[in-house]
């Protein structure tokens, strides 16, 4: 009944700003992916979740535009009556934001709402647009735009110990400067009541060496996570390489870790809000950092292969050598290797099909820490339907 009522609200909300707005722009998505994982806890695992959403946007005013997004995310076969779903049970408000735009006339803007938000390579702050149900913000973004940049400042309100089920209030709040030349600079700071006070600076350089694009990026961490004191660090780089059509990257990685989690001191980098999938191998062995490391840290060396084939075909082939940066009570830092491949297809604008094949050889310090007992195996295909 509650779900139902808030897609009634939002069917109002869509037909009011038909009357009202200037310019609408109505858009959608769906988005379903089959995968196969051997192995999982089970044995082996293979599934069929779908992504449906159906966006507006409203410009309601010259400076005040407002977006609404709502998405439904399952699993095909998980109603247990095919005629039972009435509820909606897996029906939401993925994003709902109004923006006011250059307040005053200044270049100065604000977004209040649900909001995805992502910075950088969002190696810390990430939409996570692989998961089928992505990650959204509740709070204010603000945007500054001055000569030599741009600037957002955030303030997101994480749990509030109000809301049912939860017994805690957490905040994130946080600044990301863009400058012109190519070079980033951020600060954030995430607090849980009674655990947490934690801050994360950093910096990102992206830029271009001739034909050849370099990504360099490092992070502090400070403050309290847990009761702990904390003193953590990442950093990573990339080269491309142009090889005619294709280009080859090389890739580096290091996140801190800590053998002694006994001391008052955590040594482990913290990835936050990250889209680690981007990063860390399409496996996702090391989607949560540093529960899936045990606390060790993480290095990742990686060469990629991409190159355009005929017709809308695009291939690419990564290796991952995977390791930990503390060996703790592991038999060893060597977690093992990674082998992904991907081929897509875009069928035309709107519609583009992905398939991809992925194989982890494990070695026995990744069974030490609890992600794989054996070598892995995993594949999925999705098409994506975006207009």
């Amino acid at each position: 009944m509650k779900n139902r009522m808030w897609a009634l609200i939002a069917m109002f909300i869509f037909t009011s700003g038909f009357v009202s707005a200037k310019e609408i722009t109505i858009g959608g998505q769906i988005r379903p992916r089959s995968e196969f994982r051997d192995p999982v806890s089970i044995g082996h695992d293979m599934f069929t979740s779908m992504r449906v959403r159906a966006q507006i946007a409203a410009k309601l005013d010259k400076n005040v535009d407002a977006f609404i997004q709502l998405q439904d995310v399952r699993l095909w076969g998980e109603e247990a009556n095919t005629l039972g779903d009435y509820n909606a049970n897996n029906f939401d408000l993925h994003q709902g934001y109004i923006t006011l735009n250059n307040i005053n006339d200044a270049p100065f803007s604000i977004r209040a709402g649900r909001q995805a938000i992502a910075f950088g390579g969002q190696r810390l702050i990430g939409s996570v647009e692989w998961t089928q149900q992505g990650r959204v913000f509740d709070g204010l973004r603000m945007m500054l735009k001055p000569q030599w940049g741009k600037v957002d400042v955030l303030a997101i309100r994480l749990f509030d110990a109000t809301a049912a089920g939860i017994n805690t209030n957490a905040y994130l709040t946080g600044i990301y400067a863009t400058t012109s030349s190519g070079i980033d600079f951020y600060g954030i700071y995430n607090r849980a009541s009674g655990s947490t006070d934690q801050y994360t600076v950093g910096a990102r350089w992206a830029s271009t060496m001739g034909a050849r694009p370099v990504r360099l990026e490092g992070s502090f961490q400070t403050g309290e996570r847990g009761g702990s004191d904390v003193s953590a660090f990442m950093f990573g780089g990339r080269l491309g390489l142009p090889l005619g059509k294709a280009k080859l990257t090389l890739w580096y990685d290091y996140l801190s870790g800590d053998d002694n989690a006994t001391d008052g001191k955590t040594k482990v980098f913290d990835t936050l809000f990250a889209t680690n999938h981007k990063f860390y191998g399409f496996a996702d062995l090391f989607l949560n950092i540093p529960a899936h490391t045990k606390g060790l840290g993480l290095q990742d060396v990686a060469i990629k292969f991409a190159v355009p084939l005929n017709n809308g075909v695009k291939l690419g082939i990564d290796g991952h050598a995977f390791f930990l940066s503390k060996q703790g009570t592991a038999s060893g830092k060597h977690l093992g290797e990674e082998i992904d491949v991907t081929l897509s297809y875009k069928y035309s604008t709107e519609v583009t099909f992905v398939g991809g094949a992925s194989y982890v050889i494990a070695k026995q310090p990744l069974t030490d820490i609890g992600r794989l007992g054996d070598d892995m195996k995993f594949a999925y295909f999705m098409t994506n339907v975006a207009f």
